[in-house]
């Protein structure tokens, strides 16, 4: 008889902690199971409370970068399409060694670079070995024109011009050719670097370190 007691009283007691029926329970993150569950403009999304996609809402932000190494965290967010992209003013120390992300750009005229690059308003050609840095790196245009050494993992290196930047702050717009934001650790290099390095294009993202030359 103890034992049902205890069991019928447990039983009140989470009856009477549970909130109202469609009363808004949860904020972003929280668990639901409809639109009642949320709170505001917040919808559930997978057993989720989150931005409406199709509103555009900003109160949750999209989901939380992780922090980053060099103490740079993310700015902000950017949502285009749907998706939430985290958005950033700064880049992880310059070293003799920069661990950094190879991707490819085409930095001609109709690339997909979008417009000229910012160091000289012109379109490049895809055999020079030139670059694109993170916001970060490219710190307000003070390494255009300098040369960068970028060393793959299968030990091959190349020297590369800083010719534009790889905007970690902007993005999805006719300018940035419809990308979004790029992370803060990118090196964004044309066809001849990935060549120089033996690197297949193809593969879009591989790891690299940087430094100035």
């Amino acid at each position: 008889m103890a034992q049902l007691t205890l069991l019928l009283l447990s039983l009140f007691l989470t009856l009477i902690s549970l909130p109202p029926p469609g009363a808004s329970i949860s904020s972003c993150n929280g668990p639901c199971r409809d639109l009642n569950d949320c709170d505001g403009q917040l919808i559930c999304i997978k057993g989720k409370c989150n931005d409406d996609p199709e509103v555009g809402t900003h109160i949750c932000g999209g989901t939380t970068p992780s922090p980053q190494p060099g103490g740079c965290n993310p700015s902000g967010t950017l949502t285009c399409q749907g998706k939430s992209y985290p958005t950033y003013d700064c880049s992880p120390p310059v070293t003799s060694s920069t661990p950094a992300k190879l991707t490819n750009n085409d930095f001609s005229e109709g690339g997909d670079g979008g417009g000229p690059s910012e160091c000289d308003e012109s379109y490049h050609s895809n055999n020079e070995r030139i670059v694109a840095l993170s916001t970060g790196w490219y710190n307000g245009g003070s390494r255009c024109g300098k040369m960068i050494r970028i060393t793959a993992s299968n030990g091959k290196s190349v020297s590369a011009k800083v010719v534009d930047e790889c905007d970690s702050r902007h993005g999805c717009d006719k300018e940035h050719a419809g990308q979004p934001p790029c992370r803060n650790n990118i090196v964004d290099g044309s066809n001849a670097v990935w060549s120089a390095l033996g690197l297949d294009k193809n593969v879009g993202v591989v790891d690299i370190t940087w430094s100035m030359a």
